[in-house]
């Protein structure tokens, strides 16, 4: 399933970046799994994999010691408990990334889905379901703000009861996802201070909010107490995370870690590279810091 249906500096730096590419893309090394520090906690986003079958995609994250996947909703649970993978990021609930909490007119139906799959989340001893703000469609965007608040507020209670964050994601609104409401940390930071409940946070994409706003580290460090999870990519193209883009990750990711985060970090950049694994592993080491 493509996401978008679903819902969609010095010299030693870069020379270090182009041994990891060579080392990574030798398909000689691509059974070998990276010695990963884990102080970040690694994850992936299968869409960006899925011309892999699902299973086999989990039995390359086990031989790479990936433990987590994002995106996933209730169909592939057993699967993930068979290979002792965990769903850092579900999904299947809601109308997808045009359509969301920004719509009073969607609430009771977007009320109804999340109470259904929130206790499915729980069940299989996950924590974290993705929402979307919707498209403006002229629509203010205070007005977008407090139609979220309304509606969101209604699930808080029941998402609390069964440990479940909601978390709505940070998306470009100038070029992946044109007319997308929650686009900027502020918009998303206030609707955060207005719903009041540790159960909802951001999904902070960081290649998302380097289009919409840069100024990674300062927002990471300003305002990380509302992010719940990050997403990587590569700026721009939303390709490989190495030097062949402008984010220096490993400084993105030291300064996650000095906030405390225990959370997730999902790659999700589409890779360019012919081994998407080798792409994949590559993109895991530059963020295990």
């Amino acid at each position: 399933m493509k996401r978008r249906n679903f819902i969609g500096t010095s010299a030693a730096a870069s020379v270090g970046f182009l041994t990891t590419s060579a080392v990574m893309a030798n398909n000689e090394n691509k059974n070998l799994s990276p010695k990963l520090k884990y102080n970040i906690n690694h994850s992936v986003c299968y869409w960006c994999y899925d011309s892999i079958p699902f299973e086999d995609f989990l039995k390359h994250l086990v031989a790479m010691d990936i433990r987590s996947i994002d995106l996933v909703g209730p169909d592939e649970f057993p699967l993930l408990k068979k290979y002792n993978i965990h769903a850092s990021m579900c999904w299947g609930a809601g109308k997808g990334i045009v359509e969301g909490w920004n719509d009073p007119k969607l609430h009771d139906e977007l009320i109804a889905d999340y109470e259904r799959v929130i206790p499915l989340v729980a069940e299989a001893g996950y924590t974290n379901l993705i929402c979307f703000s919707g498209n403006r469609n002229g629509m203010d965007d205070m007005v977008g703000l407090r139609n979220c608040a309304k509606g969101l507020k209604q699930l808080m209670p029941l998402a609390e009861k069964h440990g479940v964050v909601l978390q709505m994601e940070l998306l470009n609104s100038k070029i992946n996802h044109k007319d997308y409401m929650c686009d900027t940390s502020e918009w998303g930071v206030s609707l955060c201070e207005t719903i009041g409940s540790e159960n909802f946070k951001l999904l902070y994409d960081i290649y998302h909010m380097q289009i919409m706003e840069g100024d990674i580290i300062r927002n990471i460090q300003d305002y990380h107490q509302y992010y719940g999870h990050y997403h990587t990519g590569g700026n721009p193209g939303r390709h490989e995370i190495d030097e062949t883009q402008e984010i220096f990750y490993p400084a993105v990711m030291k300064a996650i870690v000095e906030t405390g985060y225990t959370g997730h970090v999902a790659q999700e950049f589409v890779p360019s590279w012919e081994d998407k694994l080798a792409a994949l592993k590559q993109g895991v080491t530059i963020c295990d810091v």
